[in-house]
């Protein structure tokens, strides 16, 4: 698709060489766009933008060295407000959605859990829609789902995840020590797990919590 003629400019930040090649080829083969550059690590990405020669950019949240493609997704619309961000994952984290809207990305991409190819999305973004997911994927977790668990609950178990103590999350969250305590007793029971240690390992593993993001 070719706006008005212009080749749209794309940088691609993408830290899996496979997945980085097969956006590469879907940017070439598409029409109306054009390949600026491709990058494993985000922490470069704002130094591109800065030169004038980036339309959009395709931002793996989690990329190359933990650079977070968040942080750099911010740190290009604050100063390139005009750049337009697709974040990217293949990770059901459940808080990618809100912080990639904290951080001014236009849309949303899913890898694996996407109902829309990149194209499509990266046709709409420039046409001015925002492109969002409804929720992160549903991860079984025990005996219940993601999605079955409170906001509230996420809060405690990212916590738990962050390696935090009962009394450091009340503190953190602005919680009574009791209220943390029947949280994590209703996510223990919710889950079916004897302990919360055997409950954030599940998490992290399944990639529903990244602490370092």
């Amino acid at each position: 698709m070719h706006w008005g003629g212009y080749l749209t400019k794309v940088l691609v930040v993408e830290d899996s060489k496979i997945t980085r090649d097969l956006i590469e080829g879907i940017v070439g083969e598409a029409g109306g766009y054009s390949l600026v550059a491709s990058l494993e690590n985000a922490a470069n990405a704002e130094i591109i933008c800065m030169n004038g020669q980036v339309d959009l950019v395709l931002m793996d949240i989690c990329t190359a060295d933990d650079e977070s493609g968040l942080v750099a997704a911010g740190k290009i619309k604050k100063h390139n407000p005009d750049i337009r961000i697709i974040a990217m994952t293949s990770m059901p984290e459940h808080s990618f959605i809100n912080k990639a809207k904290a951080a001014g990305c236009d849309s949303f991409w899913y890898k694996e859990y996407g109902e829309f190819d990149l194209l499509d999305v990266m046709n709409r973004t420039m046409q001015g829609e925002s492109v969002y997911p409804p929720e992160s994927p549903v991860i079984s977790i025990g005996f219940t789902d993601s999605n079955d668990l409170t906001e509230r609950e996420m809060d405690v178990l990212r916590q738990l995840a962050l390696g935090y103590k009962y009394e450091e999350i009340s503190d953190n969250l602005g919680l009574s020590t009791n209220t943390v305590k029947y949280h994590i007793k209703n996510l223990l029971m919710k889950t079916g797990y004897r302990s919360t240690l055997q409950l954030v390992v599940d998490v992290v593993s399944k990639r529903l919590i990244l602490p370092k993001f």
